[in-house]
């Protein structure tokens, strides 16, 4: 019996979990916010981040993203809580750690592989095509009501957010 059980561990597909970051950027002279018009996945207007890379803790990840992505080098995030994707039947998760800063130097790339970027208003951003569910970001970025935005889902169900903690 021992054996069987055992054995079905083995067999089994181990869920995954993948650890991203995003980053909003804004300019304190003039309130705009630094968008990425993303042409590959997540297509739409977005913030720019990234994957964490194996051993990089998730601040560097986003430190680096931003660099790597935009050409500026910030400094001084403000950790804005978390969203928080769950599979319900494969059990994978998918996290994306949200931070905002004032502070960058640097020339921005105006273009990369990835998507254009370009400085605007966040009634602008409201206004666009942002990426899926960026809307529903925003309130972690603006607010600091909450602490994590939570979304359990199944393929081909439509996904609802939940918003969690805050003051």
């Amino acid at each position: 019996m021992k054996m069987r059980n055992c054995m079905k561990m083995r067999n089994r597909i181990m869920p995954k979990t993948e650890l991203t970051t995003m980053v909003m950027i804004e300019n304190p002279a003039t309130g705009e916010v630094l968008v990425q018009d993303r042409l590959l996945s997540w297509k739409g207007l977005s913030f720019p981040g990234g994957h964490v890379d194996d051993g990089e803790s998730v601040y560097d990840c986003a430190v680096r993203e931003v660099l790597e992505e935009t050409g500026l080098a910030v400094r001084d995030l403000k950790p804005c809580g978390m969203v928080h994707w769950c599979n319900l039947d494969t059990r994978d998760r998918y996290f994306v750690f949200l931070f905002k800063t004032q502070t960058y130097s640097g020339t921005l790339i105006p273009e990369m592989e990835e998507g254009r970027h370009a400085w605007m208003s966040l009634e602008a951003l409201r206004r666009g095509k942002c990426s899926p569910y960026l809307d529903q970001y925003l309130p972690l970025f603006l607010e600091e009501k909450h602490s994590e935005v939570f979304g359990p889902w199944r393929e081909g169900e439509d996904r609802e957010l939940e918003y969690k903690g805050g003051a």
